[in-house]
């Protein structure tokens, strides 16, 4: 026998240990999924939302609580999911809201992207470093950065509810639609300057490349996208293309636009969520598989890097929980999310309780995770795992807040807005596409009823 072959021999019991380990992981994971799928209508309008349990079932089978699961967040396969939902959820989410449409009737999520996302920023900078003191200035704004975007998905109820005037749903769905890919280049630059320290001229040339990516991702995002359109039209008019593989075209897209850009020195991410932009502008035939891929493979990959969140990251949070970290968070979903966006709809003639409706219901989810596992993680910030940390708590505490008031607040809202008659938040507004898809699966469920 070879004498080579014996650190195989010596290392083959370990070898195996681990493959059932992984396989033990996967069972319990895909085991969860196939669990969620059997109730999940019965869930569906309730205050158990699917990143909530997903989070809950992460963290009982992760190292945090049973340890049955061998989830590592630093493991390639995890960063390659992460990477590909970011891309996705990036591309789809930017494709689907209709620039035109927002133009016309969607003044409201203008409003809250324009006035509302800068000003919270601007306040959990300064909320973070009164906290915080032993945070950097950079630090302190990456935190408020990192916990800008807003995730629907966490307060489904909210924008599926058809007892909620649809100008206010509407405004939900849209601006956590766009608000990610916003939030983006805040975040590289920050996590860049951050990293920095006080070198001037190491902070000068990140600036420097952190623009250069800035500026090559959108640009390439543009002509891909616009490119990737025509093509897909025209493919469509001579009939060369097939349903099925007009999908398989779109998400080809999204992952080409991010490598494009990164191969010549731009953003992939930036890159993904302009490229879906000017693809959504763009095309003329309506993206039904990308909608529908959404709503089926794009919600298992989220619902995965819940489950992630819940396994891996969760238990980190909880090893710096501490009151402050807790006051942080609780300041970050209230004062630091809903003065803001009140300043932005002021003039907008909605009634103080809608105001607060909107402020409210802008739950933290899964941008935050992909940035912090993508971003955060890749970064030399010198309080990488304190602000790890903050972010972690804020997101699971919204994942459960969020999800407990999103059910009874709409119906409760709803009610009021009827008792209100003719007002700005009855007021027309089109339907734009939902990245989950529930709007539609309820009002189905309704018609069938009916009939």
């Amino acid at each position: 026998m070879p004498d080579d072959a014996t650190p195989f021999l010596a290392n083959l019991p370990q070898s195996i240990d681990e493959s059932l380990m992984d396989l033990r992981s996967l069972a319990i994971i895909v085991g969860g999924l196939l669990l969620y799928s059997l109730v999940s209508g019965r869930l569906r309008g309730t205050i158990i939302t699917a990143p909530l349990v997903f989070i809950l079932f992460g963290f009982a089978v992760g190292s945090g609580g049973l340890n049955l699961a061998d989830i590592d967040v630093g493991h390639s396969a995890i960063h390659v999911i992460a990477e590909f939902t970011l891309i996705l959820v990036l591309f789809a989410d930017a494709a689907r809201i209709d620039l035109d449409r927002v133009r016309l009737d969607h003044d409201l999520p203008t409003r809250m992207l324009i006035i509302g996302l800068p000003l919270a920023i601007v306040a959990g900078t300064f909320v973070a470093a009164l906290l915080f003191p032993f945070l950097s200035f950079w630090e302190a704004a990456l935190l408020a950065a990192l916990l800008a975007p807003t995730d629907a998905a966490l307060g489904q109820s909210v924008i599926s509810a058809r007892a909620v005037p649809v100008r206010i749903r509407q405004a939900i769905n849209v601006e956590s639609g766009l608000n990610d890919g916003i939030a983006l280049p805040a975040v590289l630059l920050l996590a860049a300057l951050a990293g920095t320290g006080q070198d001037a001229a190491q902070a000068g040339e990140w600036i420097r490349f952190g623009l250069l990516q800035v500026v090559i991702g959108p640009l390439a995002g543009i002509v891909i996208g616009f490119l990737g359109a025509r093509l897909l039209d025209t493919a469509i008019e001579n009939g060369w293309t097939s349903t099925a593989f007009q999908g398989i075209g779109i998400l080809s897209l999204a992952v080409l636009t991010y490598v494009v850009a990164e191969l010549i020195g731009g953003n992939g991410f930036i890159a993904a969520f302009v490229g879906g932009m000017m693809f959504g502008h763009s095309v003329r035939h309506p993206c039904t598989f990308l909608f529908e891929f959404m709503e089926s493979e794009g919600q298992l990959l989220v619902l995965i890097t819940f489950l992630i969140f819940g396994a891996a990251l969760l238990p980190e949070g909880i090893a710096y929980l501490n009151p402050t970290v807790v006051l942080y968070s609780v300041l970050s979903l209230t004062v630091i999310r809903m003065l803001p966006i009140a300043i932005s709809l002021f003039g907008s003639g909605l009634a103080l309780p809608s105001q607060f409706f909107l402020g409210w219901f802008g739950p933290r989810g899964l941008a935050s995770i992909l940035f912090v596992l993508l971003i955060l993680e890749e970064s030399d910030v010198p309080h990488r795992d304190e602000l790890l940390a903050i972010t972690v708590v804020t997101v699971a505490l919204s994942a459960l807040l969020h999800g407990v008031s999103a059910a009874p607040l709409a119906r409760r809202y709803g009610q009021l807005v009827d008792c209100m008659g003719e007002c700005e938040e009855s007021r027309p507004a089109a339907e734009l596409p939902l990245r989950e898809g529930h709007l539609r699966t309820e009002r189905s469920t309704d018609e069938r009823g009916e009939r």
